[in-house]
């Protein structure tokens, strides 16, 4: 079948369908492949934790490591992906493939980067990023091999986003999907049976991430998706990549200001010992396992509010995003039961420390009980991104872990103690839910006046 004619029947379905439908189907891939990621980040911490405290604190020091990465992946992988979609959605093929391209290899090029300054001055970062002495060997054996991966990491998220902006986020599932069950199988493998500590863990996390990256490539090389990859296709105008860069900008924001409250956060925690650093790693690695429920959700929105809006069907605008905020209440709001009911259980399961499992209790049951609202959150911030509102896009992005993280987890463990450092981040929620309700109403209200 011809790559016009498949661009032809996407753009029919995505145009037309109905929106619960279509969000649906794009919706559960994308949400079983942000679940395995998530499983897997869960099983290092899992299989890590049972070395000792120390290594459990190192994945939580080596986190903002991960974050610089997702970082760059994001910002060109979520700034490609918008604009194919809303080209996609003006049927403008060609600079579809030059945008996609051009994000490809410019992930590639940042990765290597990562790669080269991380290896040089990994403990200088280590130390920068909250390790302490007797944590920092366990944290520097478990980066070494992140670095190595940055370049393939990197260029993954572009060409995953790509294919969810094409709506075909079912071969985007099956490459992370196959990643994460492999980084599962291998961690015990290599931590116990080849006794290779916490660097075992790193190991497996990187052979994961090689094999996402080739399945992903795979569906291009194969001509199952609708964009090209080609060097040949990149753009020759710095134009087109500042347009790439500026779309993604939410992302880094959101990536960037990630990385640095896991730092702040672990240098509050740290105050009281490796143990809260640890309990503090564990809860942050939980609550990203069910949020991940509602990114998955809003990615298989994403492209259907950019086809959409490309097209100039606002009116499915504005219902894609009625649909996908209820789901995704609907569905957190179980999942948070749960965890607030079960929290000291759940903790149990990853650490013996006492005093990790008594921390990450109190700090899971304030952040899961805000969990609900998420929803808001995600899909205002995604559907500015993808209609190209990127200031308004931005400031959204930088609440959470900025504008009101920040300011909580350097003020609220003064005036409370640790539990300032438990309720930061549940604060930050709730003030970045209030945040974005006045910025829908503006944007409902401008679809109304273009479609008027």
């Amino acid at each position: 079948m011809a790559a016009k004619t498949i661009a032809e029947i996407q753009y029919d379905k995505m145009i037309n369908r109905p929106i619960p439908k279509i969000i649906t189907q794009l919706a559960v891939p994308t949400v079983c492949s942000m679940l395995v990621t998530a499983l897997y980040n869960i099983a290092d911490t899992y299989f890590v934790s049972h070395i000792n405290t120390q290594a459990s604190a190192a994945v939580g020091i080596v986190f903002p490591v991960m974050s610089i990465i997702q970082a760059c992946g994001f910002t060109l992988g979520m700034g490609s992906g918008s604009l194919v979609s809303r080209y996609l959605g003006e049927k403008r093929n060609d600079e579809a493939n030059e945008i996609a391209s051009t994000g490809f290899f410019t992930a590639l090029g940042f990765g290597l980067v990562i790669t080269l300054l991380g290896t040089l001055f990994s403990s200088v970062f280590m130390k920068l990023v909250g390790a302490s002495d007797s944590v920092l060997p366990y944290a520097n054996a478990y980066a070494r091999y992140i670095f190595f991966g940055a370049p393939l990491m990197c260029a993954s998220f572009v060409l995953n986003n790509v294919l969810r902006s094409e709506g075909k986020s079912f071969f985007s599932m099956i490459a992370l999907t196959s990643g994460g069950v492999i980084n599962i199988a291998l961690d015990p493998l290599f931590i116990y049976v080849f006794k290779l500590g916490i660097s075992g863990a790193a190991i497996a996390t990187l052979i994961s991430q090689c094999i996402s990256f080739f399945i992903l490539l795979s569906w291009f090389l194969r001509r199952k998706a609708i964009c090209r990859m080609s060097i040949s296709l990149c753009t020759k105008k710095l134009s087109v990549l500042v347009l790439v860069v500026a779309t993604g900008i939410p992302s880094l924001a959101r990536q960037g200001l990630a990385s640095f409250a896991t730092i702040l956060l672990n240098r509050a925690a740290g105050n009281y010992g490796d143990a809260a650093v640890a309990g503090m790693t564990i809860v942050t690695k939980l609550v990203m396992f069910l949020a991940s429920v509602m990114i998955g959700i809003g990615q298989g929105f994403t492209p259907v509010a950019g086809y959409n809006y490309g097209a100039g069907r606002y009116d499915r605008v504005k219902e894609a995003y009625r649909f996908t905020v209820a789901a995704g209440f609907t569905l957190l709001a179980v999942l948070s039961g749960i965890g607030f009911i079960f929290a000291r259980q759940i903790m149990e399961r990853f650490i013996e420390d006492s005093e990790a499992i008594r921390i990450g209790t109190n700090a899971f049951r304030w952040q899961v009980a805000v969990l609900p609202l998420h929803p808001l959150i995600v899909c205002t911030n995604m559907i500015m991104q993808s209609t190209g509102h990127i200031k308004a896009a931005t400031f959204l992005s930088c609440n959470r872990q900025g504008v009101y993280f920040i300011p909580a987890i350097l003020i609220l463990p003064m005036l409370l103690g640790l539990t300032g450092v438990e309720v930061s981040q549940a604060a930050a929620d709730f003030l970045s839910v209030i945040t974005a309700i006045p910025y829908i109403i503006w944007f409902f209200r401008k679809l109304d006046k273009k479609t008027a």
